[in-house]
């Protein structure tokens, strides 16, 4: 496994543990940030530009469709990355908080948003300890 897969494995896996910890430790907090965020234009172009350059970074960077599951899953996180950055930067404030706040029921299933980025970091981080092993064998 490439040395940039298991970096970004970990960053991106240790990024989705902490953010949704720290997330859910003051849920109320959270969603009333994202709400005023969703209606704050100018926050909201802010957002979506560093969506699109982080998506873009790990598009440009590692758009890898082989070699196992790691690679596709970091892959599949920055194409799904840039998407949402390329829906911020396009969509209208309406339309985007109805798409991500209305649309995805983040408020009522914000914990279950939180398990899965929990899930999806604590996933990573041991493919890329296991894959680490392995070519250690």
């Amino acid at each position: 496994m490439p040395p940039h897969t298991k970096f970004l494995s970990r960053l991106i896996g240790l990024y989705s543990i902490l953010i949704p910890l720290s997330m859910a430790a003051h849920k109320q907090a959270t969603v009333e940030m994202l709400t005023a965020l969703m209606h704050n234009p100018p926050m909201l172009f802010m957002v979506g530009l560093m969506a699109v350059a982080t998506g873009l970074a790990l598009v440009l960077g590692h758009n890898v469709w082989s070699g196992g599951a790691l690679p596709v899953i970091v892959t599949l996180i920055g194409w799904v990355t840039l998407t949402k950055g390329l829906l911020l930067l396009f969509l209208s404030p309406d339309a985007a908080s109805g798409f991500f706040l209305g649309g995805l029921h983040y408020e009522q299933l914000f914990y279950v948003y939180a398990a899965i980025s929990i899930l999806l970091g604590a996933c990573l981080i041991s493919m890329s300890v296991a894959g680490k092993e392995r070519s250690a064998a």
